[in-house]
């Protein structure tokens, strides 16, 4: 606004008189750190990189489980391991405090904007369970030191990606809040993160303290498929992804399924091979249909 009245001072022939109010006014507003932009092209990249890591998973895992818990090699170290409430808490970590610190970054910091409010109240909220409150509950085994650190890697990732993208570049209309895709999508967010805590907690009371024994899940969704913590957190994830209809979510979402879903699977086959008297009709991911 200053440059501008200067460049009016001197294309009307006042040089000195446009240099000296504009020096004024610059001098009367403290100077702040430049804020980050939106690259739709970046966005469009690391989305699409994304699904490519989603392709990948599923090649890798659909045949043969990831290695660990139920799935682990025996000859594993011991060293290599890390408790699985320390392993989960820092591979969670930056999911919540990535995305908050673009946040906080952002200039000038605050919620307004439709997308930062979408992204505090379904991705960071899911992410302070994960962090703050599931590790401190959970009683499973140790975890392998090399997936933790992968793990923690895909984490600041997508909390990047997610991140970014709803702080910098989603741009919703005023009524977005009452479109279809808003309420259809928060409604199965909150349903797939209802299933997702409440089988947690059904596979927490399997356990004693101490016990790293598995035991058939009795109750809640477990009465019809044998992931139903998997299948509770790609609902949320599909239900986030219609909700702010972009991109990045979607890839998060497909990401999710291609990870976690052949994870069932096996959960499943390991299930049917190692108790005689598991559920003949209880499905693996999706009730009554897989």
């Amino acid at each position: 606004m200053g440059g501008s009245a200067a460049g009016r001072g001197d294309r009307t022939g006042s040089n000195k008189a446009g240099a000296g109010a504009g020096q004024g006014l610059f001098a009367s507003v403290p100077s702040q750190p430049p804020s980050m932009q939106c690259f739709p092209s970046l966005v469009l990249a690391l989305s699409s990189l994304l699904g490519a890591l989603a392709l990948l998973q599923l090649s890798l895992y659909l045949r043969v489980p990831s290695r660990y818990g139920k799935h682990e090699e025996r000859l594993c170290r011991p060293r290599s391991r890390v408790p699985a409430r320390c392993a989960w808490f820092l591979q969670e970590l930056p999911s919540f405090l990535v995305p908050a610190l673009l946040l906080a970054l952002r200039s000038p910091p605050r919620l307004e904007p439709l997308g930062c409010r979408l992204l505090c109240c379904l991705f960071c909220w899911h992410y302070f369970y994960r962090t703050f409150i599931y590790p401190f509950f959970t009683r499973g085994r140790p975890f392998p030191l090399q997936l933790l650190f992968f793990g923690t890697l895909f984490c600041i990732y997508n909390g990047f990606l997610q991140g970014y993208y709803l702080i910098y570049c989603a741009d919703y209309p005023n009524d977005w809040c009452t479109d279809i895709r808003f309420t259809s999508g928060l409604l199965l967010f909150l349903l797939g993160m209802g299933i997702n805590i409440h089988s947690d907690l059904l596979l927490r009371q399997l356990r004693k303290p101490g016990e790293v024994t598995y035991k058939i899940p009795q109750g809640g969704l477990f009465t019809y498929v044998s992931g139903a913590n998997y299948f509770g957190e790609i609902v949320e994830w599909f239900g986030f992804a219609i909700a702010t209809w972009s991109l990045p979510a979607f890839a998060f979402a497909f990401f999710t399924l291609c990870c976690i879903g052949p994870r069932a699977y096996h959960h499943h086959r390991y299930y049917l091979k190692t108790f005689t008297d598991y559920p003949k009709s209880r499905k693996a991911l999706i009730p009554f249909v897989f």
